[in-house]
């Protein structure tokens, strides 16, 4: 059998040059076009300018909520900043153990999310306004207030712990104390009363707490706060409607209850930060990044990964109690969607922006597909 050598092919016609040249072109070309723009890593990677996303006709941000200490009440705000570390004050406090500095959420301590925190925005304020937390009247714990944004000065006269942990996670914190005219208990004490234990309230420490690349973003660059993982967790309306209809259909099976045959699941079990609403169920499963607001140079906030769902859910943010079964056991039967996490259930994704911005209710967003 004849064997075909390229590089001793012998044309002696111009003609048969021209067309030598050209299969040496596509030969050598079309691969290397194939790798640079149709590779997964590529697509991923790369960073459009915020005008070559796609405008999505009726997609707008229905809720912003922002959740300032982990785990407590969210706030629905109609508008609010955001920095690459995620919305203003939202997870910028979270709450520990006095006697090992490990962080406690509402996974453990479900009444937790009845602890309810308020921003009030003073612009003429040093530290930008005051956060007033309160807590349920059978409680008997006496409300506080907090700087919003702590000046140095007001850190400077804070202890700080350089090590607290959460997850696997080490990081720094303050102690919080209350502002001027406080009450007659510190925070901390006030706070370890409600629970029955010792803890402590503190506020985020200067050291950048890097975020974890992902499998889709390997080179992710990140920082958040006290966050689980990303800065921002994004969520579409119909997706929580979608969870409901399906929750519908195993009322009575594996202890979903039969009141569950017409309570609804309202968003905030599900803690998102930007709610969206007119792009359908798990739309934003698909997106990869996404540019909120009418402003030809609003950032881009990537899609770093689906947002795998834990307990918390099950929690109710209204009284405190939580579901043995709803909606987690609903989730793990339809939504084990990321195909590097198999075993666990999604809903919403984690966003990461690329520069400061600002979102409001209302705002249209625009998107760029996964290919």
């Amino acid at each position: 059998m004849a064997s075909l050598n390229f590089l001793s092919l012998n044309v002696p016609t111009t003609n048969g040059m021209l067309s030598t040249t050209l299969f040496y072109l596509v030969l050598v070309i079309c691969p290397l076009f194939l790798y640079r723009y149709l590779s997964p890593r590529t697509l991923l990677a790369s960073h459009p300018s915020p005008s070559s996303l796609t405008d999505m006709a009726g997609v707008r941000v229905s809720k912003i909520l922002v959740h300032p200490i982990k785990s407590c009440r969210g706030i629905s705000v109609q508008h609010s900043r955001y920095t690459p570390e995620g919305l203003d004050h939202d997870r910028k406090w979270c709450i520990i153990e006095a006697y090992d500095n490990v962080v406690i959420t509402a996974r453990e301590f479900p009444k937790m999310v009845l602890i309810t925190p308020e921003i009030v925005l003073d612009p003429t304020s040093p530290h930008s306004g005051v956060l007033s937390v309160s807590f349920p009247k059978e409680s008997g714990c006496e409300p506080f207030s907090l700087p919003l944004a702590p000046t140095q000065a007001i850190l400077d006269g804070w202890k700080r712990i350089e090590k607290i942990m959460m997850f696997d996670v080490a990081m720094d914190a303050y102690i919080s104390e209350a502002l001027p005219s406080p009450p007659s208990r510190s925070p901390s004490v006030i706070l370890s009363s409600y629970f029955g234990r010792q803890v402590y309230l503190v506020y985020k420490g200067p050291q950048p707490r890097t975020c974890d690349p992902t499998p889709t973003h390997p080179n992710l660059e990140a920082k958040a706060v006290f966050q689980d993982c990303f800065p921002l967790m994004v969520l579409s309306a119909e997706s929580t409607t979608r969870v409901e209809e399906e929750l519908r259909g195993h009322v009575g099976s594996q202890g979903i209850d039969e009141r569950w045959s017409s309570e609804s699941l309202g968003i905030e079990r599900f803690r998102p930060n930007i709610v969206f609403q007119g792009a359908g169920p798990f739309a934003e499963d698909s997106w990869q990044e996404i540019r909120i607001g009418s402003m030809p140079d609003a950032p881009v906030i990537s899609m770093v990964s689906k947002c795998t769902r834990c307990l918390l859910p099950n929690v109710s943010p209204d009284t405190g109690e939580k579901d043995p079964a709803v909606p987690f056991k609903t989730l793990m039967k339809f939504r084990r969607v990321d195909p590097h996490n198999k075993m666990k259930a999604c809903l919403g994704c984690n966003g990461v922006p690329s520069s400061a911005g600002e979102v409001r209710v209302g705002d249209c967003v625009a998107a760029r597909g996964f290919m």
